[in-house]
């Protein structure tokens, strides 16, 4: 799953060339997988709980291969509008193996074992955010980008076969069925709510294509609200919310999203179709920020024994947080290396909280609500880095268009806004023609400055707020 997500940010530029599509479509090539996963997380958590984990996680391992096939024998040009529908398909399968995936493990293993083999899923996650990049830039230079998207396959394959045997099938006995009108005003409510932030670098805040959607958005929360208060087997049970540590947990959730995922999608966008890095040597960068994924999480789950989970997760929130402040300081055209040491503290200090989120969200429940857990803990975690995504790329547009509010008329200044946020800097000097390579460069890296200097606040704050409420006593 990191892989499909972290991949084709990697490709944006070359699918641009080889499918079409404008930039606000672009856009959507992250946000129709993150969309669908995060959305159907929780549904997906409740059919596992209700029709079998095992059964539930075979079915979306064959949507993703299938998907994932698709994608990579699309035709050309015209065809980006099927490619964003295919990778909305790819995401409704990746929530269905990682809700019935989880809450398998839940069931097969308990006390310290539990921990670490959530250690564990925190680490292979690790390994697919960091070679997920890196793997993508290489196949996209040697191959093309249909290699990156039938990558995917390769691991999806391999999953279903070593899960054919080995797991064993369960369900809550006590499970009545899926809860149609609580998914359904969920999935609704999200959806409005990352569409109409995905609208406002376009349209801006007070636009009805903004507020329409907004206010559909608090409308489908309020009847989700209302369906699950008033449900004898809600898919989201409410009392859970007046427990500390449970809503520490959704916090923590949602930190990764504007710490460090934000930055796998942002960071592809800047060195490739801004600063003109190659692919190979962007996924070299990226990399970077992602390698400390692979070694720290099982040395938390070790260091738990003798540290509190409310210090260790605080603690890696305040290093990210120091990270995102250095990374602030790195210019466009900053050399490799320079570049590289504050996106290893972002991915070192993000990795404590990372090897311990996952054990943590099935260990404030019972385990008969296992699949439940596992779904709330995931749709927070993954809708929060689709609306992270959408906000920062709306107050980077924001903060770009403040810049470049002196170069020409609105009209211009909002079409090169927009090919600067899609990696195009070719089209953006075309749509600001009195503009220079270098003018332009000093502007966006200002404005990339502000907005690390922003997430690196937001991350600090978390941390004093996650530590205040993980230290509360109780399952």
């Amino acid at each position: 799953m990191p892989m499909s997500f972290t991949g084709p940010a990697v490709a944006l530029t070359a699918l641009h060339d080889a499918l079409g599509g404008s930039p606000a479509m672009l856009a959507w090539v992250t946000n129709a997988f993150m969309l669908s996963f995060g959305a159907c997380l929780m549904v997906a958590g409740s059919l596992a709980d209700a029709v079998g984990r095992r059964r539930v996680f075979r079915a979306g391992l064959w949507v993703v291969i299938f998907s994932s096939l698709a994608m990579s024998l699309l035709p050309g040009q015209g065809a980006m509008g099927l490619f964003v529908a295919l990778r909305a398909v790819q995401g409704l399968g990746s929530a269905a193996v990682f809700a019935g995936g989880m809450a398998v493990l839940a069931q097969a293993f308990d006390g310290p074992g539990r921990a670490r083999v959530f250690s564990l899923v925190g680490t292979s996650f690790g390994a697919g955010l960091s070679f997920g990049p890196l793997l993508s830039g290489w196949l996209l230079s040697a191959v093309g980008w249909r290699a990156v998207t039938a990558s995917v396959i390769v691991v999806a394959l391999l999953s279903l076969v070593l899960g054919w045997r080995s797991m064993a099938e369960s369900r809550n006995p006590d499970a009545t069925g899926l809860d149609v009108p609580g998914a359904a005003s969920f999935t609704c409510a999200l959806a409005l709510l990352t569409w109409g932030v995905m609208q406002v670098p376009v349209h801006g805040w007070r636009d009805l294509h903004v507020l329409l959607p907004l206010a559909g958005a608090l409308l489908s929360l309020a009847a989700f609200v209302r369906v699950e208060s008033r449900s004898a087997q809600p898919m989201l049970d409410l009392s859970l919310l007046r427990h500390p540590r449970f809503v520490g947990v959704q916090l923590l959730a949602a930190a990764p999203a504007y710490g460090f995922v934000v930055l796998l999608i942002l960071l592809p966008i800047r060195f490739i179709g801004v600063e003109r890095m190659s692919p190979l040597v962007a996924g070299q960068l990226v990399f970077a920020l992602s390698l400390p994924m692979l070694v720290v999480p099982p040395v938390v789950g070790w260091l738990v024994r003798w540290v509190s989970a409310a210090r260790l997760c605080s603690l890696g929130l305040g290093i990210c947080a120091a990270g995102l402040l250095w990374l602030a300081r790195c210019q466009p055209g900053t050399p490799i290396l320079q570049m590289a040491a504050p996106l290893l503290l972002i991915g070192a200090g993000m990795s404590l909280p990372w090897g311990l989120m996952d054990g943590l969200a099935v260990s404030v429940v019972p385990v008969e609500q296992a699949g439940m857990a596992a779904g709330i803990f995931n749709t927070v975690r993954v809708a929060g880095e689709g609306i992270a995504l959408a906000v920062v790329g709306a107050a980077l547009s924001g903060w770009l268009a403040s810049g470049l509010a002196h170069v020409g008329d609105a009209t211009a200044v909002q079409a090169g806004v927009q090919q600067l946020l899609s990696g195009n800097l070719s089209a953006a000097l075309a749509a600001m023609p009195g503009l220079s390579v270098d003018a332009l460069l000093g502007i966006y890296g200002q404005a990339f400055s502000t907005l690390l200097q922003a997430l690196a606040a937001v991350t600090a704050l978390t941390a004093c707020v996650v530590f205040a409420f993980l230290r509360q006593p109780g399952r």
